[in-house]
């Protein structure tokens, strides 16, 4: 594949940019990025469609002269859920509810051969250098004890990767971190997604959650000290890794 024209560039984030080639999404990953995770990434995608999810049809994976490698996918025409609540914050509450109820949706959803949340989940507190073994090993305990379930979780479910299709349907975008396992972990993700941005928010979303999930708000954040510490493995700014930092506690939430 030949690089994208930088005209088409959407979004340029860590080691990804993002190009609009009119009916199809290019997203390349530079260098730095190990090319099973690009393979794994549109594997999940395509376990994802086939699962009857909505979501951007997987179409390649190649490499790009002079880059990485890239993962194409069929465009939805639309906006994110994040641009509607931004353009409108009066109707933030409504979008929220169709946000909670799509994240319910999925989790609805089984995809047998995704990988284990569990084990993901291990592999990453386990590559934590900013935390003592003593914390990791409590975390890994505190994992071990969970109850195991295997629903489809998204992993990074945000209204940035909600698309509003200009078909009135909701489609999800972005499976990089998809997995099966437990709903209350994805929503205690979702929680601490929200909280990075705007703490209000993020509990307004929870309470919404549990509510319709008919789910106890103490076993969603059970999960948030595992869930903070997978995201701090992802490698965040200073300011993010602090307040992620300050999640990884493993006594009981009451």
């Amino acid at each position: 594949m030949i690089l994208p024209d930088s005209k088409t560039q959407i979004i340029e984030r860590g080691n990804k940019k993002v190009y609009d080639l009119g009916d199809k999404i290019v997203k390349v990953a530079n260098a730095a990025k190990p090319v099973s995770d690009v393979f794994n990434e549109a594997l999940n995608l395509a376990r994802i469609n086939e699962a009857g999810i909505r979501s951007p049809k997987v179409l390649e994976v190649s490499e790009v002269e002079g880059d990485g490698w890239a993962v194409m996918t069929e465009k939805v025409p639309g906006v994110t859920l994040a641009e509607k609540m931004a353009e409108d914050p009066s109707r933030f509450y409504e979008y929220l509810e169709q946000f909670v109820d799509l994240q319910i949706e999925i989790h609805g959803f089984r995809a047998p051969l995704l990988n284990r949340q569990r084990d993901k989940y291990a592999r990453m507190i386990n590559s934590l250098s900013q935390i003592n073994a003593t914390t990791r090993y409590n975390l890994l305990e505190r994992l071990d004890g969970m109850k195991k379930e295997f629903q489809v979780c998204h992993g990074d479910f945000n209204p940035t990767n909600v698309i509003v299709g200009d078909d009135g349907n909701l489609y999800v975008c972005d499976w990089a971190h998809a997995t099966q396992g437990s709903p209350a972990a994805d929503a205690a993700m979702t929680y601490l997604l929200f909280a990075l941005q705007d703490k209000q928010q993020a509990e307004a979303y929870l309470e919404l959650y549990c509510d319709r999930a008919d789910v106890p708000m103490q076993i969603v954040r059970r999960w948030m000290s595992i869930v903070a510490a997978s995201e701090l493995a992802r490698g965040r700014d200073d300011q993010d890794a602090d307040f992620l930092l300050s999640w990884i506690d493993v006594v009981d939430y009451q």
